[in-house]
């Protein structure tokens, strides 16, 4: 089996020169994430059915920055609300500690579609063609953050058999269990395998919806997934029917995925 590489979460640290700077990976990767999520924005907007509709360069900068307040803001308040409210309920300035960690996926889902129902709203556009466009955008970004995880080493498997070839110790949890490296899976199915998906699905011009649906959809059943093999939170551990709360969580984003879907070819059916 395999040992955690301990790698040093500082990529850059300039305190020894004087400079109270520390770069640290994770924030690297976050700036990588917003990076491929510009680049990927742009080509899709070159796409017939959208250059066509107006988007432009100037847009998907725009988008990027509504997106970044909602993944940050939304993310934060996520995790407060779904992970350790009891907590931030008895100490509520610690909601703006954002340095000490605490950022929730589907908190930053939620931060994100009132980032783009705003923006389409003071552009004047549909909201589906908005989240349509960015849908494919979005995986490569989740990857990055795993990325991120598994340097810090946080957010480690479940036990795992030590004959497992790829089978991990992570000192930080120390207990010198071997585990599934589950931050690897989820680079692979939420980030990789679904941003493959989709980018191959809206080489096309949809109906109006349905790659948003397709994220829902696709993220909900590979988080779903891959929580079966990530440690659960130790304050929180399995909740009912042995599901942990991040697939919880998934439950509702599949749901409204297949609504969603229903919807959408529903629509493009009356309007052949």
């Amino acid at each position: 089996m395999l040992i955690h590489p301990q790698f040093n979460p500082v990529a850059l640290d300039l305190t020894g020169l004087g400079l109270p700077i520390q770069v640290h990976w994770y924030g690297i990767t976050y700036l990588v994430a917003f990076g491929l999520f510009l680049w990927l924005a742009n080509l899709r907007v070159r796409q017939p059915w959208y250059a066509n509709a107006g988007w432009t360069r100037r847009d998907t900068e725009d988008l990027l920055f509504f997106g970044v307040m909602g993944v940050v803001l939304g993310g934060r308040l996520g995790y407060v609300l779904f992970y350790k409210p009891e907590y931030y309920l008895q100490h509520p300035l610690e909601v703006l500690a954002v340095w000490k960690g605490g950022m929730a996926f589907h908190g930053g889902l939620l931060g994100v579609v009132v980032a783009m129902a705003l923006f389409a709203h003071l552009r004047k556009r549909s909201f589906w063609q908005v989240t349509d466009l960015i849908a494919p955008c979005v995986p490569t970004g989740l990857a990055s953050g795993r990325v991120g995880n598994f340097i810090n080493g946080e957010l480690w498997g479940r036990a795992a058999d030590p004959s497992l070839p790829w089978a991990m110790v992570f000192p930080q949890a120390q207990d010198g269990v071997a585990r599934h490296p589950s931050q690897v899976y989820q680079f692979l199915l939420e980030g990789m395998l679904l941003f493959a998906v989709l980018w191959w699905f809206g080489k096309k011009e949809r109906p109006l919806g349905q790659v948003s649906a397709l994220f829902l959809l696709g993220y909900g059943a590979t988080r779903f997934v891959a929580e079966y093999f990530r440690e659960p939170d130790g304050f929180l551990g399995l909740g009912a029917l042995g599901l942990s709360r991040g697939q919880w969580l998934c439950v509702p984003m599949l749901v409204a995925g297949a609504a969603l879907w229903w919807w959408s070819a529903r629509r493009a059916k009356v309007q052949a």
